[in-house]
This record gives structure tokens, C-alpha cells and sequence, in this order.
């Protein structure tokens, strides 16, 4: 899986779900939230004041070492 900003956040812990480390990490702690599941990476970082570019990069190096 190659995570976009664009990417649906629910897409990303149904693929892995070890990833909700780094939704965590950035204040992001409502991942069983219907609505944040179906949330892009780009949208939930722009409510939470994140950068998605840093996110996407985390879990794009995560995913490659798997």
C-alpha cells in the first residue's frame, strides 16, 4: 500500500493496523470514530493542526519496511 494525503484513514488501519501509532502520535485518538474512519489524512490533519506530508511520510516508511 502506498499512503497519499488523500489516502481514507480507515484504508490505512484495515491495511495495518499498527499504524494508529502514528494517527496517535499527532493527537489523533478518535480512530474508532465512524467519521475519522472515513476521513482523509489530508482533511484529519487539517483538523488537528498536523502536517499530513509528515504523516504520509511515517507511514509510508512504515509500510516499506513491512
Amino acid at each position: 500500500m502506498v499512503v497519499t494525503k488523500e489516502t481514507i484513514i480507515g484504508d490505512v488501519l484495515d491495511f495495518d493496523a499498527t499504524t494508529a501509532t502514528y494517527f496517535f502520535e499527532i493527537g489523533m485518538h478518535c480512530l474508532g470514530c465512524p467519521a475519522s474512519r472515513g476521513e482523509s489524512i489530508a482533511d484529519a490533519c487539517a483538523v488537528h493542526g498536523t502536517n499530513a506530508d509528515e504523516l504520509v511520510a511515517k507511514l509510508n516508511a512504515h509500510l516499506g519496511n513491512k
